[in-house]
Order: structure tokens, then sequence, then C-alpha cells
């Protein structure tokens, strides 16, 4: 799995491939291929490693042809390798997919008993064998093919196709993996994610699961696995190319931790009403309020998560529960009617928490997504959307979706204390006073912080790094750990600070960095105990602290300056401290920050 590409038109296809497999190398991949076809059969071209590989390749011969399909891929079934790398042929047809055919194995039992011959470890290779086989045996076209496939695969995909009979076109088609059509004049564009494809075509079609679409020069029709045709009006984005661009900076990490404040007030923008404190989040109104709620998502999304707990009961004083939705519907999940099932996802196609949901649905729950992606899957399949505006996020490490997703947490809150009855006025218009002036605490916060270069060198070859926080600080000390972990390599942990003595402080002595989120607040006593145990074996200590504390430097080595917030809303600032230490310590370690090794950016297999 990773980024797919697809073209069929007047203009000769492989530059098309090649700038469009360039804009998705954020989602993080080992090898990449092309296949044209010209009416004499396809030609693939493909290598393990990165793009730049692949490009000096096709310096020495350039396929020629209006119609192409191309790939990056992330090892799933199979090393990274040529024969492995994607597109995969079979016959006369050509293969990209991103997903896992759970029951490859049986399937090529089933066509190797058949005479059929595989030159690949992968699963994807049987989805060609199928198509090609069903090409031999009859069927009437090649979308009718892909369907007889596709029937018979259990498993998510998506998938582009291209048959050497049919030159001048493509077969897309999705089950639970991304996949867009772009609708140009004269010419078709495909691909997993939007940034793709924005410099060609803002017309884009998001397909939905199950639909196999045909896409020729002209026209693009759509139909389900039965063959029965479905409609799919193409929508504007409005994301311009230039937002998937670095816009002079070294990395997209970089950038978009500085995109914060303004990802942020974009997705206060037209919500959040200062008048009375209330935040409208529907054109509809919706006045049922959850006896219960329960937040499921993964990574950085269930941070994000653990954060909305303490908003929700806070402000709306509604119990709420937070699980990763890898664990959700395997523990037989005590959940119902009268419940509200919140759905975080960047992408809102992370295949574990879209499974969350349909097990929340199945069990008579109400659903919410929050994602930053309109129409993505989780969105389509929740009762209720409420979406970011962070705008493309290119890093693999999420920066600003995270905060972006905090600030939809806590305007869900106050959407639901108001009409609860826990918000009362005075304490909705000062709440809501607080909030707006969050995206300018991000930016001096930016400011007081600067680029970390020399703390990060004076760190870089640490082996372990601890991060602890209080109260709603303590899961951004988990995202800071993660954040850490995911760029820089360095094994980092995260724990509620008062559980320092409950085991981890017996890793402490003078080797060890221990991060404190110790900002003014209600725990600002009982953290200063915690540095003080810290700084009596010898961690060093790097404190993230309010300005103007003049007490914290007689217990820590490094301040990290944040300005002052209410404690609920702190974790919007004193998050982006700990997003700069990992990006510095990351570049200063050399390593690759938009795209660190063995991740993706959308994790759209379970």
């Amino acid at each position: 799995m990773c980024g797919i590409v697809g073209y069929v038109g007047k203009r000769e296809a492989t530059p098309i491939l090649v700038d469009g497999l360039r804009r998705l190398e954020y989602r993080g991949y080992d090898s990449a291929g092309i296949a044209v076809a010209n009416g004499q059969g396809a030609r693939l071209v493909r290598c393990r490693g990165k793009l730049a590989a692949l490009e000096k390749l096709l310096a020495v011969e350039s396929p020629r042809g209006l119609t192409g399909i191309g790939h990056t891929r992330w090892a799933t079934h199979g090393r990274p390798s040529e024969e492995n790398a994607h597109p995969h042929k079979s016959g006369s047809v050509s293969v990209v997919h991103n997903g896992i055919v759970e029951n490859h194995a049986l399937l090529r039992e089933r066509l190797t008993a058949a005479g059929r011959h595989f030159s690949s470890q992968t699963d994807t290779e049987v989805l060609a064998h199928l198509i090609d086989q069903a090409l031999i045996d009859g069927a009437s076209s090649l979308p009718e093919a892909v369907r007889q496939a596709l029937r018979q695969v259990e498993g998510s995909y998506a998938i582009a196709v291209l048959s050497d009979r049919h030159h001048d076109e493509m077969v897309a088609a999705k089950k639970a993996s991304p996949l867009v059509v772009g609708v140009g004049e004269g010419e078709m564009f495909l691909a997993s994610d939007a940034p793709a494809i924005l410099d060609k075509t803002r017309q884009v079609i998001f397909l939905e699961d199950g639909d196999v679409a045909h896409l020729a020069r002209d026209q693009v029709s759509i139909t389900n696995l039965a063959g029965q045709p479905v409609e799919r009006r193409p929508k504007t984005v409005t994301w311009t190319p230039g937002q998937a661009e670095k816009a002079g900076y070294p990395h997209f990490m970089l950038k978009e931790i500085h995109e914060q404040p303004r990802a942020v007030t974009d997705t206060l923008r037209g919500r959040l009403m200062l008048n009375n404190g209330d935040a409208v989040l529907w054109e509809k109104e919706v006045t049922e309020i959850p006896r219960r709620m329960v937040i499921i998502a993964c990574g950085t999304s269930y941070h994000a998560g653990l954060v909305g707990k303490f908003l929700i009961e806070r402000v709306a004083r509604i119990p709420c529960e937070v699980d990763l939705a890898s664990e959700f519907r395997y523990r037989e999940p005590v959940i119902g009617p009268g419940d509200l099932v919140v759905g975080i996802s960047q992408s809102g196609e992370t295949a574990d928490t879209l499974a969350a949901m349909n097990e929340a649905k199945a069990r008579g729950a109400r659903t919410l997504a929050i994602s930053n992606v309109v129409d993505s899957a989780i969105a389509r399949t929740s009762d209720l959307a409420l979406y970011t505006f962070a705008g493309p996020e290119i890093g693999v490490a999420s920066t600003k979706c995270f905060t972006a997703q905090l600030t939809a947490l806590a305007l869900l809150a106050i959407h639901l204390g108001r009409r609860n009855g826990a918000l009362d006025d005075i304490g909705a218009v000062r709440f809501a006073s607080d909030l707006i002036q969050i995206p300018f605490k991000m930016s001096e916060t930016l400011q007081l912080v600067g680029d970390l270069k020399e703390l990060a060198r004076k760190h870089k070859d640490a082996h372990d790094f601890l991060f602890l926080g209080r109260g709603s600080n303590y899961p951004i000390a988990l995202e800071g750990a993660l954040k850490l972990k995911e760029i820089s390599y360095i094994h980092a942990e995260g724990y509620a600070a008062g559980e320092m003595k409950h085991g981890p402080i017996a890793l402490i002595d003078d080797g060890l960095p221990v991060v404190i989120i110790a900002t003014k607040g209600n725990s600002y006593d009982k953290v200063l105990s915690n540095l003080a145990e810290v700084r009596a074996r010898e961690g060093h200590v790097i404190a993230v602290a309010t300005k103007g504390d003049t007490e914290i430097t007689k217990y820590c080595q490094d301040v990290l300056w944040v300005p002052e917030a209410p404690p609920l809303l702190q974790p919007l600032v004193t998050v982006l401290p700990l997003q700069m230490l990992a990006y510095a310590v990351a570049v200063v370690r050399g390593h690759d920050v938009d795209q660190p090794r063995n991740l993706a950016k959308s994790v759209t297999v379970e």
C-alpha cells in the first residue's frame, strides 16, 4: 500500500505519473513504479527505493503513451524489491493496489493449480491474474472483468487497472482504502490522495466503498460490484496546489508546525460565537444530548481524544471514555442507544477507527467523525461529521492536524455544554474568549521556542527520553514522546508525572533527559516536587514552563517557555515546544523528517 496515481487523456502519461507520485512521497514508501499503455502493450518500469531511482531509469528510456498508472509501495506482503514493486502485470492486465487481499493465499493456490505463474510475493499479483483470467473467459469489458475479480476478493483495496486490449481506458475500484478521480477537460486523473492531482484539476470525485469507476478521456462512469450504475458528482476542492508545497521551509513538518495558528483559526472560524459563547457546528441544529461519550482513535488522534476527555467532562459534564480503535471492537464493548461514539482520524480512512465506528453503529450508538478530509470514509459512515480545516498535512508525523483536532473537541465540548445547561452564560463567554486567543498564544510560543538547535545537539546521542505531564498535559507528554520516537528513532516514554515514583524513577540517571510540562496551574506545586526528584537523581530536566516563572529555573537545566493559558487549553500551546524538540533532534541526527522509516501517513489496513 501507499500512493496511487493514474492518467488517461491527450498528454504523455509518464511525466504526469511521476509528478503525481512525487506529490505523494509524504506517505512513505520503499519502492516505486509505473505502467504506460500505448496500444502495443503496457510497458512497466519499477524499482526498489525512492522515486529518484525510478527517475534515473526513466531518463534512459521513458515509456510513451497517453494512459498510465503509477505507485509508491510500502511493503506489507513481500520484502521491498523490484519484483514486489507495483505495478504488477499478468497477461494483458497491469494493476496497482493499496490495501490487503486477506484471502490471497487461497486465491493464489487456486490460480496456481489452474496453471498461473506468479513472479512476486505480493497479494496484489493475485488481482492481476484474476482480472486477466476474467478477460480470457469472455468478460464483456474491462470494468466487468474487474467486477468479476473483486467479487472473489476478501479484504481492502484501492486499485487502478490497465489492459493491453483497452489501452485508452482505465478502471479503478475502492473498498476501505481512499481513491479520488480528478475530472479535467479531455483527460481524467486518479490518485489515492487529492494533493497528487490538485495542480491538474480541482474537480474531484471521492469514490466510495464498492465503487468501480471506468475512466476514458472524456468521461467517467461508476457502477457497483453488481454492475448497477452509481451517480457521484464532482466536488470542488478548495485547497490550492501551493498549500501542498514547502513554501520556503526546509521540511513539510516544520512548515506545518508553523501553520498551526492558522489551522486553529480556520477550524474556529464561523463556528465560535463570542457574543454568547456558543459553538454552532452544523447547519441543522442537533439537540440530542448523549448520556455518555466514547472517543475512539489511533496514535496521535488517540492523544487528542485523551485531551478531549478533559474538555468534555469539565465543560459539558458528560461522562467520556477514550479507547484505542484497534482494541475497541475486540473487547465486546458495552455500548448502545444513548451513547455518542466519536471517531477521530486525520485522513478519515484509518482502518481500525472505521471498523470500530461500524461496530458502534451496529450496537445502536450514534456516531460522530472528526476528520480533516471531507467525504472521507469515516465521515460518510457516521451520523455526524465535524471537519477540521488544517489543510493538507504532508509530513507523516502529524502536527497541525493534532491541534486542529483539539480545537474541534473544544468546540464540541462547548456545543454540548451549552445545550445541556452545564456551561452557563458567563462561563461560556469566558471560555470562548479564551479559546479565540489561542492562535495568538501559539504564534507567541513558536517565537519563544525558536529553532532548538543547541538543545538538540546536546541530546542527539541520548538513548532514551522520559516525558512527564499532569492533567490535560499528560496526553501531551504521550504525544511528545511519540513525536520523538517517530522521527528521531530515539526511544521515548510518556507518563503521568504522578506515576513517576511507580516505576519510571528507576530509569533516571545522569544520562536521561526528562521533559516535564510544568506550566502554572492546579498541580504546579506537585510538578515541582517531580522536578526535584529528577534532579536529585542527576537527570537532565527540560521544562515546558509559563513565561515569567522565576521559580522553575531552580529545578532544571533548560526551559522552553510558553505564554500563560487556561489549564484546559494549555495543550494547544504546550505541544508546540515538544513538536519543535522532536523536529530539531531528528534534523541534527540526519533523518528524513517528512518520511520517517516504516511509517505511512494513512494506515488503511488493520
